[in-house]
């Protein structure tokens, strides 16, 4: 668990997966995605995720405040696809639309930036997103990840004419 002013990072619980599933059926939250996802997809990508925190200590953590018990989720995992950056742990975060522009996920980004270099011991940080997404690219900004122009890519599970496959790159080190 990890403790912010006003977050919390924990574990992910059953109740959980139905907001979980609300969310990312919203078109906003999803608007750089290629879909809103089912209630299936969402079960099974919150399966991944638990599973991964098994498996590795450390996961995409479902967030709370003190007034809301589930408003998305912020965290760190492996990359899960190959490209000339990987293998690489990255920084991520999905907050339900009502929770954007009061800061939580640069909060809890920086929160997981610093368990990322003091309690895991990583030495780097990426996070990537589709250029267009500029509200990522500005969360990843603030918690000072730098972009090289050059580090751009195709989402390597996206076809190459898809309008949301060009990503760009950021990185964090020690």
């Amino acid at each position: 668990m990890i403790k912010t002013e006003r977050l919390t990072l924990r574990s992910w619980k059953e109740d959980d997966l139905i907001p979980f599933a609300r969310m990312n059926a919203d078109p906003r939250v999803m608007e750089f995605f290629p879909s809103t996802y089912s209630k299936q997809q969402s079960d099974k990508t919150a399966n991944m995720i638990i599973e991964h925190d098994k498996k590795h200590g450390f996961t995409f953590w479902a967030v709370e405040t003190d007034d809301c018990d589930f408003i998305g989720m912020i965290g760190i995992a492996n990359a899960p696809f190959k490209a000339f950056f990987t293998p690489a742990n990255e920084i991520g975060w999905r907050l339900n639309a009502t929770h954007w522009g009061k800061g939580y996920a640069t909060e809890g980004a920086n929160a997981c930036l610093d368990y990322a270099f003091n309690e895991l011991d990583l030495k780097e940080v990426v996070s990537f997103t589709t250029e267009k997404n500029l509200r990522s690219r500005r969360v990843m900004e603030k918690i000072r990840m730098k972009h090289d122009p050059k580090e751009v890519f195709d989402h390597p599970k996206l076809s190459k004419e898809h309008p949301l496959s060009r990503h760009v790159l950021y990185r964090k080190t020690t």
